[in-house]
């Protein structure tokens, strides 16, 4: 009987398809993991917590200094007041003319603020939508408008205000404020409205809505996360805006908040009613943070709306 000898087996060479253990790299151990993710949250946090100090800590003192007399001003600066001198916000609201500061701000703002949103939205819901020739030439005029320095026009822009009649008004204020934010609202309401879902303004298109009723009823309430957080961002910027009406608004009736309190401040000198101007600084910041903290959550959908849609 003839049995068949089995064949040695070869030895493997080098490389030819046989993997070695020794040449897969070690998996990191869950401990090792974790201890890299506590250190990156320290970090994180530890990043987080000085720059809250260095933020909140200025706006503390500000309020804190608003109720305190002008000799611990300059005595004690930061401890805490004796007792809270509420009558430094009323002479800052009535000798200071504080509250006609509030209201022509409140007028130039709220005007500029509506007509920046229905303008932009009604330019970026147009661009984002439809294909046209010069669509896109005409988006990137918007954006090279948030690039243009508001310097190099101030100076052609206060002739042409002059020229149509319009220098030292509220509503030509209003118009300026319009045409300086009107870039920024366009290019992040273009971005915004492509992420909405086509087939509902197919569906109104369907059931006869026109382009304007599909637009007011339909896609701009859609669109109010969006509107709040540039709306936020336009307010901000339109509040503290100092330039502009610093070179097209002269008539001391007709000043807004930044240049009140620049005159207030300019007025003192050395010897003068510093805690009537913290009282006014703090009366100045107030409505921005109010609005902020009412419309944070708004905000912050605003902006991931486009990433998570």
């Amino acid at each position: 009987m003839k049995t068949t000898e089995t064949p040695a087996p070869l030895p493997a060479e080098s490389g030819a398809g046989v993997s070695k253990v020794d040449d897969v790299p070690p998996a990191a151990s869950p401990s090792g993991r974790k201890r890299e993710g506590n250190v990156l949250n320290v970090f994180s946090h530890g990043i987080l917590v000085i720059w809250a100090i260095m933020v909140v800590l200025p706006l503390v003192w500000a309020v804190m200094t608003s109720f305190k007399d002008d000799s611990s001003i300059f005595g004690s600066p930061w401890s805490l007041p004796d007792r809270l001198h509420f009558d430094n916000w009323a002479r800052a609201w009535t000798d200071a003319n504080m509250s006609d500061y509030f209201l022509n701000t409140f007028l130039v703002v709220g005007g500029s603020l509506i007509g920046t949103l229905v303008l932009g939205s009604m330019a970026a819901y147009v661009l984002a939508r439809f294909d046209f020739p010069g669509n896109r030439f005409i988006y990137y005029l918007f954006v090279g408008g948030m690039s243009f320095p508001i310097m190099l026009a101030l100076v052609p822009l206060f002739y042409v205000v002059n020229n149509m009649g319009l220098l030292n008004t509220i509503h030509g204020l209003i118009l300026v404020y319009i045409a300086y934010s009107l870039p920024f609202t366009v290019f992040f309401l273009t971005a915004f409205f492509r992420t909405l879902p086509t087939s509902v303004a197919e569906a109104a298109f369907v059931d006869g809505a026109s382009h304007s009723r599909t637009f007011f009823q339909i896609m701009l309430p859609m669109a109010k996360p969006g509107l709040i957080s540039v709306g936020i961002f336009n307010f901000l910027g339109q509040w503290n805006q100092y330039m502009l009406p610093t070179v097209l608004n002269t008539d001391p009736d007709k000043k807004v908040l930044t240049q009140g309190l620049v005159q207030l401040a300019a007025s003192q000198g050395y010897k003068g009613d510093w805690s009537g101007l913290f009282a006014g600084l703090v009366m100045a910041m107030l409505p921005v943070l109010a609005a902020y903290i009412v419309f944070q959550r708004q905000v912050v959908q605003g902006l991931t709306a486009g990433a998570l849609k």
